[in-house]
């Protein structure tokens, strides 16, 4: 079965692989001997995992198909495979996986078995891909056989004339077994005879060792064969020293091996120590801050029970005074009509000078309770803080989800109606005649956009506020009149933007120009005058469109600018008469990461560098204001020197600080939380209303013509008395009539007496719930210390549990 040339020399590594005498290894495929005796010896050849094949090349083969196999799959392959000899096409098919073959009904008696390989699956590598050894009746005949190693992919093995006998059972057992990999066979030959070496000559030096399948057969002599047995003896003695040599290297190894795993062992029993009493030091901080937060809601609970108490007996004195008003307006009709009635009789003049002087007077009651309550009502915002801050965190989304993080945040479930629920006092004030400015603060992707802008379905605090300013100054209307106007702006890489404007916004260069004393104005903006939410939300709509929006690797929709909607309510009362002009400011600030988290290049570095510049200019404002600094530098960027008039002492100001819960984003959660704490230190003192100056100068220059209108109005009354003095002549028929409406008069009066009385009563009932409120106020002020130290605690409880953290992490 094939020649004694250089594919069956003798080579250590190949011979390191057979396990039995007298069997060889050769690199090419099979091919056929001319040989009448080799084609008798022939028993079995079984193409594994392929078909019958008859009559191939010159000489007459006859190949069985797969079978005598149990378990394993059949692979095949159409690429050609070299060196396969006179069968190449049996090396395109193979079994592999798990399986056995077991050949039954063999006559008792010595056998051969060649072995035919082909690696046609790891046909790029590398070494080691598939490495296994070949049982024959149980006993190994090859060890870690890797054809890939040996003569590499697509190209033919042969493992030849490995020994074997068949008992009396006729069963020739050729087992499998996969070391790296799953094992494969191409082809199995079982001829019969036991292999034979025998000498024959090379043509080079005369003799050399080959199968009894190549060339002409000789036998060996006893002593030449005594002596190729002792050549086998003396080479595998060598094999055995040298594997000797290696175990023994090999046990030094594992020994040091063991002594570092014995050394790492006793490290790990040290930080797993270590471990469990951090773990116990953070399970006993989480039990006390399980307690403080439980105290904590409580406290806020009842805080919560007495300010709705409040609102109710607020609401209960506006229900009364609207009853007063309305008897009052009835008592100063009726006498009107009586003075209609009887024009001319002083007594009747001065019945209804008394009607009408306690008529202003309960007016001027009236106007004291009502800023009384307004001045309850700011007092109660006033008693939070004038700068309120909410924290908002966004659900985790559907990639952060899949990937199962760990959340750092614990919230509950709230709608955009819920947080604009306590937003609305301070959005309303506006109404007042109060600046008033609400912004959302926090990294890109947290949700500041969806909490001020919101979708058609589900609104943002934009749309919500508006919408409660339209409702309430309907509700006011006989009373006051409002003026309302809309504009949107956007700060980008330090330039004012208008949203509205038809031209594109990077062609109109807006400025900032300061109209009086801390009021600010950008001349040529667009001011849209709205009457009703609908126009609200067109407006809105047209500007959000028009904002900068760019992509990082934070967020793929991310907003660059700063989105800025102003809103400036003119107010007219018309009982007093006074004028107001406030100011509403709603902005969606950029996100406020780091440059090092976007990883951005080009202009969106430029627009990264512009947001975190203008960012941090509104931190050294919360800053200089926390501090009382004589100096607030509100001209460090765009976006605080519009909003200067919305962020000093005479404002209302309320922040939306957005967070993740995502670990991944816990440095920028803790950045957020941190400004948020600054904001909420901040201590801006009452308010002041915001007089509007241009009715003053308009009432200014109506001062000539009013005083012209007097003197006019002089001179008709002057005329008036002598007609009334003409009338009195004619009022002496009419005494009788005049008695009887006299008695009319009494009970009238008796009437006014008696309102006059539940005047003087509400009167006390407001002083004592004004008493009440002070004390309320009291209490406020002595829960708010708590809140202080409680939160001072939990900062402190905060820092070792950050600490425990990061050597955790470390």
């Amino acid at each position: 079965m094939g020649d004694g040339g250089s594919d069956t020399g003798e080579d250590p590594m190949l011979d390191s692989l057979i396990c039995v005498a007298g069997s060889s290894i050769k690199k090419s495929g099979f091919i056929a001997s001319h040989s009448t005796d080799e084609r008798e010896r022939r028993v079995i050849f079984v193409n594994a995992g392929g078909e019958e094949l008859r009559r191939q090349g010159h000489s007459e083969i006859e190949v069985e198909a797969d079978r005598f196999f149990q378990g394993g799959d059949v692979l095949r392959t159409d690429e050609e495979v070299a060196d396969g000899g006179d069968l190449p096409s049996i090396y395109q098919s193979a079994r592999y996986g798990n399986f056995c073959y077991e050949f039954r009904d063999l006559p008792p008696g010595d056998y051969s078995v060649d072995l035919h390989f082909a690696e046609i699956v790891y046909t790029n590598g590398p070494r080691g891909m598939r490495v296994f050894n070949v049982f024959i009746q149980d006993e190994k005949a090859v060890s870690e056989l890797d054809v890939y190693s040996i003569v590499g992919a697509n190209r033919a093995l042969q493992v030849m004339n490995i020994p074997v006998s068949a008992g009396k059972d006729g069963v020739v057992s050729v087992n499998f077994q996969g070391v790296v990999g799953s094992p494969t066979v191409s082809g199995i030959c079982i001829k019969q005879g036991a292999p034979e070496l025998q000498l024959v000559s090379s043509g080079r030096d005369g003799k050399s060792l080959l199968c009894d399948n190549c060339f002409a057969p000789v036998k060996l002599t006893a002593a030449e064969n005594k002596a190729a047995r002792m050549s086998f003896t003396a080479k595998y003695e060598r094999e055995i020293r040298e594997l000797k040599a290696q175990c023994q290297m090999k046990q030094d190894e594992c020994y040091e091996a063991w002594m570092s795993l014995t050394a790492a062992n006793q490290e790990l029993e040290k930080v797993r120590a270590e471990l469990d009493v951090k773990f116990f030091q953070n399970f006993t901080l989480g039990q006390a801050m399980e307690k403080e937060t439980e105290k904590m809601a409580k406290i806020s609970s009842k805080y919560e029970h007495d300010r709705r108490l409040w609102v109710a007996a607020i609401d209960e004195l506006e229900r009364k005074m609207k009853a007063i008003k309305s008897e009052h307006s009835q008592l100063s009709f009726e006498a009107h009509q009586c003075a209609n009635s009887i024009p001319g009789l002083n007594q009747m003049v001065t019945a209804v000078q008394s009607l009408v002087g306690q008529y202003d007077d309960l007016k001027m009651k009236f106007n004291e309770e009502q800023e009384r309550r307004k001045k309850l009502y700011n007092q109660l915002l006033e008693s939070k803080g004038n700068i309120r801050v909410f924290c908002r965190c966004r659900p985790l989304n559907m990639e952060e989800a899949s990937s199962r993080p760990q959340t750092v945040v614990e919230f509950t479930d709230a709608k955009d109606g819920d947080v604009f629920e306590d937003a609305s006092p301070v959005a309303t004030s506006v109404l007042d005649g109060y600046n008033v400015c609400i912004f959302a603060y926090g990294q890109t992707g947290t949700g500041k956009t969806f909490t001020m802008e919101g979708t058609e379905q589900n609104r943002g605090v934009n749309y919500r506020t508006l919408e409660l300013l339209f409702k309430i100054a309907e509700d006011r209307k006989k009373t006051i009149s409002y003026d309302i106007s809309v504009s949107v702006l956007e700060v980008y890489n330090e330039q004012v933007r208008d949203l509205l404007a038809s031209s594109p916004p990077m062609v109109v260069r807006l400025e900032i120009k300061q109209v009086s004393e801390g009021v600010n104005h950008v001349p040529g903006v667009v001011d849209m005058k709205v009457e009703n939410v609908d126009e609200v939300w067109n407006i809105l709509q047209t500007g959000s469109n028009a904002r900068a929006v760019g992509s990082n690797n934070v967020n793929g929709h991310s907003s660059r600018s700063h989105c800025m909607i102003c809103t400036v309510v003119r107010a007219k009362n018309l009982v007093t008469g006074e004028c107001t002009r406030s100011k509403l400011w709603l902005v969606d600030l950029a996100g406020s990461e780091r440059l090092a988290k976007t990883d951005v290049q080009g202009e969106r570095l430029k627009e990264a560098q512009s947001i975190n510049k203008s960012l941090s200019a509104l931190g050294d404002v919360i800053s200089a204001l926390a501090t009382k600094s004589s100096h607030i530098p509100y001209r460090n960027s765009k976006l605080t020197h519009l909003l200067q008039d919305s962020l000093g002492g005479d404002s209302k100001t309320l922040m939306f600080v957005q967070i993740s819960p995502s670990e991944h984003d816990l440095g920028e959660t803790v950045s957020s939380l941190n400004f948020a704490t600054r904001v909420r230190g901040v201590e801006l003192g009452p308010a002041k209303k915001q007089s509007d100056t241009t009715e003053i100068q308009k009432l200014k220059l109506m001062l000539p013509f009013c005083l012209c209108q007097l003197k006019c109005k002089d001179d008709t009354i002057r005329k008036l008395e002598e007609n009334v003095q003409a009338l009195e002549g004619k009022t002496k028929s009419k005494e009788q009539f005049s008695k009887s409406q006299q008695d009319k008069i009494i009970d009238l009066e008796n009437q006014v007496e008696l309102k006059a009385e539940l005047c003087g009563h509400l009167e006390k009932r407001l002083s004592q719930v004004y008493e009440k409120m002070q004390r309320k106020e009291e209490a406020c002020y002595s829960f708010q210390q708590k809140v202080i130290s409680f939160i001072m605690k939990i900062s402190e409880l905060h820092n070792p549990i950050s600490l425990s953290a990061r050597s955790f992490e470390g």
